[in-house]
């Protein structure tokens, strides 16, 4: 039987992966910062929820080696992540680095506690949940943008690393997700001086997330990418993703941010 860590499981995409991984045979360890909300996924045959708050590295370290006393690991899912809107000068410097060392940061730490016990049994892969805004740009979301774009950069980079090994690292880049992101898991700043166009980003995508897709069709996707047995890097994830950087690639880089610019502000 195989086992998957997972970052961030508390809601959303992270415990739609742990259903489906666990109805798919596997034995998951959800990790959270509050255990105490997931009675649920915990009453789970072959679930078992431990603390995690991927900002804290001992905290990291400890979760690592206690799941690696429990047995094997196959995957680890790097999902621990939220949104942080608002024009770059009204953001606090708290917020920026609560950002960067959450959806950043904790991805590489939890990844580098794991590579040497991937790398001496010779398998293993990382996933980690970038985003769509990993892959293009959005207005007032620039610091998000950082964390997904350096995941998409930082992937890539170890896959040269890690395949040597036998080891696979993976990103899946959702779109919209329909869950409570935007009110459970986005930090914001505002200023009167960008309120305009703060007002017609919040109108825009709210449209846009009536093409959101649901956690379980990401859930899906995460589960291909650990099971395909493919060497691919990427998972573009969601009809509303795949739509947008098919025309991207399409319009090229400039013609797209124009359009995407006249249609969200």
């Amino acid at each position: 039987m195989k086992t998957i860590f997972i970052t961030g499981a508390s809601t959303g995409l992270g415990k739609a992966t742990a259903q489906l991984f666990q109805q798919k045979g596997w034995k998951v360890i959800a990790t959270m910062r509050n255990p105490e909300v997931a009675s649920d996924l915990a009453s789970l045959e072959n679930v078992t929820v431990l603390p995690l708050d991927v900002t804290q590295p001992e905290q990291i370290k400890a979760a690592v080696k206690q799941s690696l006393e429990f047995g094997d690991v196959d995957v680890v899912f790097n999902n621990a992540g939220y949104g942080l809107l608002g024009p770059l000068e009204a953001l606090a410097d708290e917020q920026i680095v609560r950002q960067l060392n959450t959806n950043l940061l904790g991805t590489i730490r939890v990844t580098q506690e794991f590579i040497p016990y991937f790398r001496e049994k010779k398998e293993g892969m990382f996933i980690s949940t970038t985003s769509i805004g990993g892959l293009m740009a959005f207005p007032l979301n620039s610091i998000y943008h950082a964390t997904k774009w350096a995941l998409e950069g930082w992937s890539e980079s170890m896959a040269f690393e890690l395949n040597q090994f036998g080891v696979d690292i993976k990103t899946v880049s959702p779109g919209g997700i329909k869950t409570d992101f935007v009110s459970r898991s986005l930090d914001s700043a505002t200023s009167p001086v960008y309120e305009e166009m703060i007002n017609s980003l919040y109108s825009g995508m709210e449209g846009m997330m009536e093409a959101a897709s649901t956690p379980e069709q990401i859930a899906a996707v995460v589960y291909e990418a650990a099971t395909d047995g493919k060497k691919q890097l990427r998972y573009v994830a969601g009809e509303d993703a795949n739509a947008l950087y098919a025309q991207r690639l399409e319009l090229g880089d400039e013609l797209f941010r124009e359009q995407l610019g006249k249609q969200l502000i």
